[in-house]
């Protein structure tokens, strides 16, 4: 390469008076001391501003003995986009000793959409690579090629600890899911890998594998790492032998990983397995599986877990999602003095207890409240929803069937400060209330509210309306607001007010002005 200064275009001639040189410059093409920062610099700025035949240069640089020489010589054969000269020395500098080589001949290679089996190659080992950034650009490569490389490396690379690794390789592994030679691989995975390249592998096959990796399931049950174990539970739970059954309950019981037990006691408890009752009650003081063994406990539902469940209510000292999902639960059981347990838990302190006590409530309402429980439980969920705390529309989903809230929720819906309330309360108004004509104008006030989810859900108050038959008189200007409502700012409020306007104008002309 050419130093920085020399001219190539003039030969002055022998040095008429020649005088020896002490210490001669040396030559930058042998001498891995001369100024490699400058050949380094020469080599990238010959990649911006050369021209094609400048290529040959660069691919010489490619064998410099300084490292930094090499990747800028990998840099500039990228920039440069000269594929016929690149691929003569990049696939070589992506096995370079220097990472930083590699990655910058990896780079280039993708850049120029390199082909042929030695880039494919060149890739595959990069697979293996201990730098992070070179498994991506191995397998970004692969992806564009179209190719898998290492069948077996690219599986092992889905126990990657790095998301942006393991994600690719499972999408490549995806992709070519048909290949007999890619299905074997992560069918072995599944079977006998190690730690989350096997987890990924059990997610990645369909149901319909489970069978036949049954032996390996159960054994899997007592795996090592918590990420098998878990994923094993979860296709587990699907089959409903009693033989796997028991095993998934065995392995509850000396299961200590909070994630996977609280996948045990989810699917377990969903079935009513009553042999989880102990195993559960040790878990309800668990952060992270309390809440599953609670909901377990509900699902049981004999007299021992409602027991179970009333503790942890009052217990303070439990974990506040435990004692969330133990109101949820209790709420669900519906037992004669539930109502007068839950009540007083919307005024606790920790907010997923009070969450878990609407959640319980409501589920009292769906059921069927006793007439002697409707008011209280009505005036207490209203004023909730009028204080604004916690989440609005949890509790409003909460009142949702509930007759004796529906005065208070219309004076809400009048005159709430807060539009996301408003909002809420005219959801409640339902169509099917037989007092509920004086609602129309409510639902005509919203229209022009100043908060968008106001005016949503009065759009969606006509809707209900047409939708159950009801046909509302609708003056001129509550027409034209609509139709004004279809080139909102919000999406789903113009979608919302096109669909209701052509309810409405099917088959007869618009309404008349009012005068």
């Amino acid at each position: 390469m050419a130093r920085q200064g020399e001219d190539r275009d003039r030969d002055p001639g022998p040095d008429p008076n020649p005088k020896a040189d002490p210490d001669p410059d040396p030559d930058p093409k042998t001498d891995p001391n001369a100024d490699p920062e400058r050949r380094a610099a020469a080599a990238k700025g010959l990649g911006r501003i050369g021209r094609p035949e400048h290529a040959g240069v660069l691919v010489e640089a490619a064998g410099d003995p300084v490292p930094a020489v090499r990747a800028a010589a990998a840099l500039g054969l990228g920039r440069l986009g000269v594929p016929e000269a690149a691929g003569t020395v990049l696939p070589g500098l992506m096995r370079d000793a220097d990472p930083w080589v590699r990655r910058r001949a990896s780079v280039a290679a993708i850049r120029l959409g390199l082909q042929g089996p030695t880039v494919t190659r060149a890739y595959a080992v990069l697979l293996g690579d201990p730098d992070h950034h070179l498994r991506i650009n191995a397998l970004v490569g692969l992806y564009a090629l179209g190719v898998t490389g290492d069948v077996p490396a690219l599986a092992r690379l889905l126990g990657d600890p790095e998301g942006a690794v393991w994600g690719r390789a499972r999408m490549l592994l995806y992709r070519f899911r048909d290949d007999p030679a890619v299905r074997a691989e992560v069918i072995r995975t599944a079977r006998e890998g190690e730690g989350a390249a096997r987890a990924e592998a059990l997610e990645m096959l369909p149901k319909q594998c489970t069978e036949r990796l049954l032996d390996s399931l159960l054994t899997g049950l007592r795996d090592p790492s918590p990420e098998v174990r878990y994923a094993v539970a979860r296709r587990l739970l699907g089959l409903e032998r009693l033989s796997v059954r028991d095993a998934l309950v065995e392995a509850l019981r000396t299961e200590r990983d909070p994630e996977v037990a609280g996948t045990l006691l989810s699917g377990l408890g969903w079935r009513g397995e009553r042999r989880v009752t102990d195993p559960a009650v040790r878990w309800l003081t668990d952060p992270g599986a309390g809440r599953w063994a609670a909901t377990a406990l509900g699902h049981i539902g004999t007299g021992t877990a409602a027991e179970h469940l009333r503790k942890a209510l009052a217990d303070e000292t439990m974990p506040g999602s435990t004692r969330a999902a133990a109101a949820a639960a209790v709420g669900k059981a519906g037992r004669w003095d539930t109502v007068w347990l839950l009540l007083p838990l919307l005024d606790d302190p920790e907010a997923e207890v009070r969450a878990g006590a609407v959640d319980g409530l409501g589920e009292l309402v769906h059921d069927g409240l006793r007439w002697w429980e409707r008011r209280p439980v009505a005036d207490a969920l209203t004023a909730r929803l009028a204080s604004g705390r916690d989440a609005i529309w949890r509790t409003s989903n909460a009142l949702d069937g509930l007759d004796e809230a529906l005065p208070a929720v219309r004076r809400l819906a009048d005159g709430a400060p807060s539009g996301e309330i408003r909002a809420a309360a005219l959801w409640l108004l339902d169509a099917d209330d037989a007092t509920a004509r004086q609602d129309v104008r409510r639902f005509e006030r919203g229209l022009d509210d100043d908060d968008e989810g106001v005016r949503y859900q009065a759009v969606q108050g006509f809707t209900r309306w047409v939708a159950n038959g009801a046909s509302p008189s609708l003056d001129r200007a509550v027409h034209d607001r609509l139709t004004a409502l279809t080139t909102d700012a919000s999406p789903r409020l113009r979608q919302a007010a096109t669909e209701l306007l052509q309810a409405l104008d099917t088959g007869r002309e618009p309404p008349p002005g009012e005068s």
